[in-house]
């Protein structure tokens, strides 16, 4: 580690001592103002934006600025487990047979300016260091920890993960109060309003927002979890994009659209600006609704990727007609698989589309405990560009507070996901091909399924809960 990184990293992980983020204080809105599940009370700690709003000096309703920040380290440990083979023939995408430690550590700085009526600049510096299992090679969608990020590594590096403009338009209404936050100013809006912002950010910090599964460092660590398994977001290789995107609310009705660039190649860091021949389009759909009383939201999300991404049909063909063009002689963009007796993407890939559709579903069943159920599936023909291997998704969990057993802070949740391959994908890999997480040689068809349980204990509070303003959590959505 260099001392200029080392400078930069002890520097942020000492600011954000100071502003380590609050949650929403409104039972009745999310993070960008919409209708959202109750929740149970929630201690956040200590609130450098809340202290000053204690001694007088910042108005958390009405904000020109805010900071706020976050410090994870999550650790991971894997048992030594029985494989057939590993590896097989060259190929270097399998789970390791033995034991394995992984870990990350994050650091976030959200800074947020009010910079004319409407209009919003959020700058957010970050700071990771990580180990992954096996390389972050072998899991297809379950893998472990959200925080990991695709050629990460143990010295830390320091980044700029989002600096974008919004700008926000009345259009009538009900007036809304969105509640201070990580990227979000406290301020009162339209329940009728169009939204704009144009910059870097990740898509999932406007796109399967979900409320129930609030803050993932907090809640469910597994990626399977974070969103959907088969949604191939274009992001580069630490979750970050650059585009631009609209956001129309009718009251209980939203639609969100955009334009964002994708990764010159696949899960790399160096994005392709040139939105008119390559480009990740995204469209999302939500109605917010009450069934006994209680708030929920169902979402319709679909996108449309033009990448220059390899089929895997193609791929096979190509090898089968000349085994020349195996995954060993690839001289192109590759995962540098050694195996000389199996096909590989760099032979097939050419500027090609990819489409997805998936469904989501909250809802709050009563006070302290709220649902959600996504599912999505993509078209499988051609590899993963940004995300996950998973060509199809679901996954459903609960999670709740703790009223009933008299912690309305703590929080108990437990989720299940799956996900499953195209059979395009299965006999690509089953020939020993890889992608940009799987493939061991031979790899047979099946699904991938995770379950997580998660306890989050937190001190009491030593005001009575019922003098306790409820408290609803919405953060930013990390990397990827």
């Amino acid at each position: 580690m260099n001392r200029s990184t080392l400078r930069c990293a002890t520097a942020l992980a000492s600011l954000l001592l100071l502003v380590r983020p609050a949650v929403a204080e409104s039972p009745d809105t999310d993070a960008k103002g919409n209708a959202a599940p109750e929740s149970a009370d929630d201690d956040s700690g200590f609130s450098f934006m809340q202290l000053l709003a204690n001694a007088g000096k910042h108005d958390l309703h009405h904000e020109r600025w805010n900071a706020y920040g976050q410090f994870t380290y999550i650790s991971s440990w894997k048992a030594p487990f029985s494989a057939a083979y590993t590896n097989l023939n060259g190929s270097n995408h399998s789970l390791l047979a033995e034991s394995e430690h992984s870990f990350t550590a994050t650091a976030t700085l959200f800074l947020g300016v009010a910079l004319w009526r409407g209009g919003e600049v959020y700058v957010v510096p970050e700071m990771i260091s990580s180990r992954p299992l096996s390389g972050l090679v072998g899991l297809g969608a379950s893998i472990q920890n959200f925080e990991l990020q695709k050629q990460g590594s143990i010295t830390p590096g320091v980044y700029l993960s989002r600096a974008y403009l919004t700008q926000t338009i009345g259009l009538g209404g009900s007036r809304v109060e969105r509640t201070s936050g990580p990227m979000q100013l406290g301020s009162t809006v339209d329940s009728r309003r169009l939204l704009l912002a144009i910059g870097t950010y990740s898509i999932l910090d406007f796109f399967d927002r979900n409320s129930v599964v609030g803050d993932p460092r907090r809640q469910f660590f597994n990626m399977a979890f974070l969103s959907h398994g088969a949604y191939d977001f274009a992001a580069d290789s630490r979750g970050y994009t650059f585009g631009g995107l609209f956001e129309l609310h009718i009251d209980d009705w939203a639609l969100r659209a955009g334009r964002f660039a994708a990764p010159k190649q696949p899960n790399q860091l160096e994005l392709d600006f040139h939105l008119d021949r390559f480009y990740s389009d995204q469209a999302e759909l939500e109605h917010s609704h009450r069934i006994a009383g209680r708030p929920g939201v169902v979402r319709l999300l679909g996108y449309r990727n033009r990448e220059n991404t390899g089929a895997f049909a193609d791929a096979v063909r190509a090898y089968e007609a000349d085994p020349g063009k195996n995954a060993a002689a690839c001289t192109s963009f590759n995962y540098g698989s050694a195996n000389a007796s199996a096909p590989d993407l760099c032979w097939a890939r050419e500027p090609r589309v990819k489409i997805g559709l998936g469904v989501s579903f909250e809802q709050q069943l009563t006070r302290d405990v709220g649902a959600f159920a996504r599912a999505m599936v993509s078209d499988g023909r051609s590899e993963v560009y940004s995300f996950t291997s998973s060509d199809s998704s679901a996954s459903v969990g609960l999670v709740v507070h703790g009223g009933p057993w008299h912690r309305p802070a703590d929080v108990l949740g437990s989720a299940y996901a799956a996900s499953w391959i195209s059979s395009a994908h299965a006999q690509y890999l089953a020939l020993g091909g890889v992608d940009g997480f799987i493939g061991d040689g031979a790899l047979r068809r099946g699904s991938e399924r995770v379950f997580e349980l998660f306890y989050w204990q937190t001190r009491p509070s030593p005001q009575p809960a019922s003098q306790r303003p409820r408290k609803f959590v919405s953060l930013p959505s990390p990397s990827a």
